[in-house]
């Protein structure tokens, strides 16, 4: 069995932590938490060991009546991996104790690519991460359009991306974070770090992306234009291989679905907890060739997307399986539609 830790309890903590609890050859050993809010309440029903920041961090949740595994080197001295949730930059603070407790280390994509060796999406770069002792699950957006134009690449080459987000203001547990009443430029200036991100998976891919926050807080909105290296293809070809990609799910309004609010209204009833979809989900009615251009809308879920590729991750650096093993174990633990 896998030992894994996970350092930081909050929207993708979380997350992972009840993901790699699912997997057949992983063991959670506990999550690490800094304070006794309702969350640490949450990983105490669910029977997760909770682990201090520091030793203030074991006091204050003695004191609030929580039984303590001990601080993070305590933790950090029983795992074989451990996934680092912490908030965004906090993970290039925490590295260099990593690095003296001899752990694996999954960071976010928070951090800045150059905290890890590797930045990892499971179907792109999988085996490059064998072995190494530092990687980077890569932010939602990303995780997205890394696996989307993956697909898009292998099936028909792409010469070039063009792509205009449509950001969630704040996750849904983030009340005080704005914008409210506003459409914010995030950033103003041309390109968005996301195109350059993507690089960092796929460096072969010319992407450019722009981005501004929109008023919600469920999903992202990718509006993206593919210009195709391949001759003669059509719709259908381009569905059929998206269809057949691996975690991307197809969405048609004549399911009813005409909105990011219809997406997770369907995600809800899915089962899965906190109705969490780790699907990019593409309308099929979006989709149109002109000219060899490729046109589509995509959305994503940014508290799940990543969950998959963490727990692929987690085996990645242990050399623990196959690309293709790994995947599989995960789709299905997961239920994965696709």
């Amino acid at each position: 069995m896998i030992r894994v830790g996970v350092n930081g309890f909050g929207v993708i903590g979380r997350r992972v932590a009840d993901a790699v609890a699912k997997q057949p050859d992983m063991k959670l050993v506990g999550i690490a938490k800094t304070r006794p809010d309702y969350k640490a309440q949450i990983a105490a029903q669910k029977g997760y060991t909770i682990f201090g920041s520091d030793d203030e961090a074991v006091k204050g949740f003695k004191t609030a009546g929580y039984s303590v595994g001990g601080t993070v080197k305590d933790l950090l001295a029983q795992v074989d991996v451990v996934v680092d949730a912490c908030p965004e930059d906090v993970g290039k603070e925490n590295k260099e104790l990593y690095r003296k407790a001899g752990v694996k280390v999954i960071f976010q994509g928070g951090e800045d690519h150059e905290i890890a060796q590797v930045s990892f999406v499971a179907q792109c770069n999988y085996d490059l991460a064998k072995g190494k002792q530092f990687v980077r699950a890569v932010s939602c957006n990303t995780t997205g359009l890394s696996r989307t134009l993956h697909t898009l690449d292998q099936a028909f080459q792409i010469k070039r991306a063009r792509v205009v987000i449509a950001r969630r203001a704040s996750d849904p547990d983030e009340p005080t974070k704005g914008p409210i009443d506003s459409v914010n430029l995030d950033p103003v200036t041309v390109p968005s770090h996301h195109g350059p991100d993507v690089q960092t998976v796929l460096p072969n891919i010319d992407i450019i992306t722009m981005a501004y926050k929109i008023p919600t807080t469920h999903m992202h909105l990718h509006s993206l234009i593919c210009t195709l290296k391949q001759n003669g293809v059509n719709e259908e070809r381009v569905i059929n291989a998206l269809s057949e990609g691996p975690r991307i799910l197809l969405v048609s309004q004549k399911q009813g679905i005409k909105a990011t609010a219809h997406v997770m209204d369907y995600a809800r009833e899915l089962g899965r907890n906190r109705g969490d979809l780790y699907e990019p989900a593409i309308w099929k009615e979006s989709i149109k060739v002109v000219d060899g251009e490729l046109y589509f809308f995509m959305a994503v879920h940014q508290e799940s997307i990543v969950v998959p590729e963490n727990i692929d991750a987690i085996r990645a650096v242990l050399g623990a399986t196959s690309k293709t093993e790994s995947m599989a174990i995960t789709d299905r633990s997961l239920a994965m539609l696709t």
